[in-house]
């Protein structure tokens, strides 16, 4: 304490100098590391003070070593980096995976990928789609039976011999028959027996051989007149118009039909005369 009391002595000026001329500056306090903080700004040198205050820089770390090539070799956990190795190759061949398969790295299906599975729901989408639109224009356009036409000409009477004719069978449903007498009418000529059974609309077949219809649906049977005798068929087949047309030809009309039950076999038109 008593150091610090005491004067200043001035420095003694340089040799040669003129001690009038140069006045003597007193350093204030603090100069000295003012000018010294300067001076290491200036050089890029840390001051003193700072380098006594300055933490103590953290020791390197050693370079990370590099991951071995393991290729053809075999590691196991009991082996040094086994297990690392075993990472850094299964990370490895993942993506290498993924790009042969065409899959996304995430994608753990067995079976699709995840576009494949995409494609496959459009698809599926689209043809339902266009399987309904199909089924409402095929709604618009319902089933046409072409029914026959209910009159023909049958031809002229002399291409006819006696008996039944099934030449219009299959193409009009019809029977043209002649006899020599016939039974409600008592005269020769034609009638035209409808090929419906009437116990539940089968087509009959004639069976020449035993001369009579036979239907092969429950065995109904009628006789070459239409008149019923065996099976469920409760009443004989209906006839149905037959006249001569102006040029001379048989005419069959289907529209109007005469049932034997009725009594409508006397009509003139029920058949023909000749």
């Amino acid at each position: 304490m008593a150091d610090d009391n005491k004067p200043v002595e001035p420095s003694a000026p340089p040799t040669g100098a003129n001690p009038a001329a140069t006045p003597h500056v007193q350093p204030k306090p603090g100069a000295d590391e003012a000018a010294t903080a300067k001076a290491a700004a200036a050089t890029g040198a840390a001051p003193a003070g700072a380098a006594a205050h300055a933490k103590p820089a953290a020791p390197a770390r050693p370079p990370a070593a590099p991951i071995p090539d393991l290729a053809g070799k075999t590691t196991n956990a009991a082996s040094p980096g086994g297990a690392a190795a075993r990472a850094a190759t299964a990370t490895a061949a993942k993506p290498a995976t993924a790009t042969a398969t065409g899959r996304d790295p995430d994608d753990t299906s067995p079976l699709l990928t995840r576009r494949a599975w995409i494609g496959l729901a459009w698809g599926a989408f689209s043809a339902a789609s266009a399987a309904a639109l199909a089924a409402s224009g095929r709604f618009m356009f319902p089933n046409v039976l072409n029914e026959p036409p209910q009159q023909f000409k049958a031809g002229f009477p002399n291409e006819y011999g006696m008996g039944v004719d099934e030449r219009w069978k299959d193409k009009f449903g019809v029977w043209l028959i002649r006899v020599p007498e016939d039974v409600v009418q008592m005269a020769s000529g034609f009638y035209a027996l409808i090929s419906t059974c009437t116990h539940l609309g089968c087509t009959p077949n004639y069976l020449s051989a035993e001369n009579k219809f036979k239907c092969p649906c429950h065995g109904s049977g009628f006789r070459t007149t239409g008149i019923n005798f065996e099976g469920p068929a409760p009443r004989p087949l209906e006839r149905a118009r037959v006249v001569l047309a102006d040029d001379g030809q048989i005419l069959v009309d289907k529209s109007r039909k005469f049932q034997y039950e009725l009594g409508q076999w006397i009509d003139p038109e029920a058949f023909l005369k000749v």
